[in-house]
């Protein structure tokens, strides 16, 4: 005889908890290869809440200090510099995803084998959704992407803002300097690319309201990451054969090729690993014209601590797992859902370890 374990059964409720979580963090992009509690990560986790009461975690970052030295004999006591810090400040909340499923007559497999299959849409859906969410607060826009989850006029959750990205850390491909002046030339390229990496090393040097864009250390190497559209990556790939086989190369022979970082990556320029993903911002409206009519995407240039997620349950159940009958037991209701909050960092009203990158990028099947 076959065993079942009942619906709101708590062995299940833990169990299932637990397998969620662990089956979200597999599949959602950025919390597999990017995310992680240390500041060396390019997206950190903050576990201040896990396990713990409140809705708001407030995060400083350490200046650099600037005062001139002490020459000679000069008297030094009295003249110490003081720490400074900048702050910023991300919140969480509840979101939950019921599923049905369906009464008694129309379900043909045992309520194991649905709890099964629940998980397996339920942990696919929540991996989509934080992925979303984490294009969408590190890019600052919800774009058109007509497959997200959240339509166009989203504008967060938790009370994180969504925040454009200020003037020093976007640029724009070929000669364009804004959306405006974007033009069908105007694609990704290796040299757009190695100017972000050239902008990232020199943001404090050339302007002191920056913060430092640090990379993430591999092994002793500082690396970059730069996720952009497939629709960026098929420009970048046929511009010259000869240059995409250097990208490969240089990926192959780099310190620290087995690092997540660069797993699944497309090749690396400079100091920078190349990704793709299908998720990455796009728009509808750059160019001339009033709104403009040509195809962009956003690529993002990362750095270490781009963006900071927090979650409100602790561990491997950060995810939590409910089973409810309904209509006299006829049914059965499983909601799977989370408390998180997740934000691109940034002080003192300027992004910290991000840099978009904005191109025209139509689908070349179109």
């Amino acid at each position: 005889m076959q065993t079942v374990i009942p619906v709101g059964d708590p062995k299940a409720v833990i169990r299932f908890s637990a397998f969620l979580a662990a089956d979200v963090a597999k599949k959602a992009y950025f919390e597999r290869k990017f995310m992680g509690t240390s500041q060396n990560s390019i997206i950190q986790r903050l576990t201040d809440l896990e396990g713990q009461a409140g809705d708001t975690i407030t995060f400083d970052l350490s200046l650099q200090l600037r005062k001139r030295p002490v020459y000679g004999d000069d008297k030094a006591e009295g003249k110490g510099v003081e720490l400074r810090f900048a702050t910023d400040t991300i919140h969480i909340d509840q979101m939950r995803a019921p599923i049905d499923l369906g009464g008694r007559m129309t379900r043909k497999r045992t309520i194991h084998n649905l709890r099964e299959i629940g998980r397996e849409r339920g942990s696919e859906y929540w991996a989509k959704f934080l992925d979303e969410m984490m294009f969408v607060y590190l890019s600052g826009a919800r774009g058109i992407n007509e497959d997200y989850i959240e339509d166009v006029t989203w504008t967060g959750t938790a009370g994180n803002s969504i925040q454009a990205p200020d003037t020093s850390h976007i640029l724009y491909g070929g000669d364009a300097t804004s959306k405006a002046t974007i033009a069908s030339d105007d694609v990704m390229s290796k040299a757009v690319i190695e100017k972000a990496d050239v902008k990232a090393q020199m943001m404090r040097s050339t302007d002191t309201e920056n913060a430092t864009m640090r990379p993430s250390m591999v092994e002793g190497e500082g690396r970059y990451v730069l996720v952009m559209s497939p629709f960026q990556s098929h420009q970048l790939r046929n511009a010259s054969s000869s240059d995409w086989v250097d990208f490969q190369k240089a990926a192959a022979a780099a310190e620290g090729k087995s690092n997540p970082l660069f797993k699944g990556g497309l090749g690396m320029i400079k100091n920078t690993v190349l990704h793709e993903h299908e998720s990455v911002i796009r728009f509808s409206d750059y160019g001339t014209g009033s709104p403009g009519v040509l195809a962009a995407a956003r690529a993002l240039f990362l750095g270490r601590q781009a963006g900071i997620c927090a979650f409100g349950m602790a561990g491997g159940t950060r995810f939590q797992w409910n089973e409810e009958p309904t209509d006299h037991k006829n049914s059965v209701e499983i909601c799977a859902g989370t408390i998180i909050g997740v934000k691109k960092t940034r002080f003192k009203s300027r992004d910290f370890g991000v840099l978009a990158i904005d191109t025209y990028a139509p689908d070349p099947n179109a």
